[in-house]
């Protein structure tokens, strides 16, 4: 399993916008992270997480794959973009306090262009999903 000390030091947001606490796992083919939700967080409205929060929380995972590997390989972090979300679904909002496992898993490489699945789980529950096209910056 490969861990990361720093999450920052993987992915290109900054505080207050990051969605992702800890690398459990990378490798060619995926990325687990976690994330525990503080009331602070920007994208908390009402003690829960929105809709918009689960899927940067996907996005940002896949980021610190990215992230991972591009430091492996000593090179700079690269900044990605959402491209197209498909097949999103929320099953609960998740509340302060909650401890979320993300996963994604990459589809296809074309290009730039990265098509990932993403799962998100609270206690092996899924409670959100989704398929996403994300474009790196060169």
């Amino acid at each position: 399993m490969k861990q990361a000390e720093n999450i920052l030091s993987l992915i290109p947001q900054r505080p207050p916008f990051v969605m992702v606490d800890e690398l459990l796992f990378c490798d060619e083919s995926s990325t687990k992270t976690s994330f525990r939700i503080i009331q602070d967080n920007v994208l908390v409205f009402n003690g829960k997480l929105s809709e918009a929060g689960l899927m940067e929380n996907i996005a940002q995972t896949a980021a610190a794959g990215t992230g991972y590997k591009a430091n492996l390989d000593n090179i700079p972090v690269t900044v990605g973009y959402i491209g197209s979300v498909k097949n999103f679904e929320v099953f609960e909002l998740p509340k302060i306090g909650d401890e979320l496992v993300t996963e994604i898993k990459i589809e296809n490489r074309v290009f730039d262009m990265t098509i990932i699945s993403g799962t998100v789980k609270r206690n092996d529950e899924l409670i959100a999903q989704c398929e996403m096209n994300i474009f790196i910056s060169k």
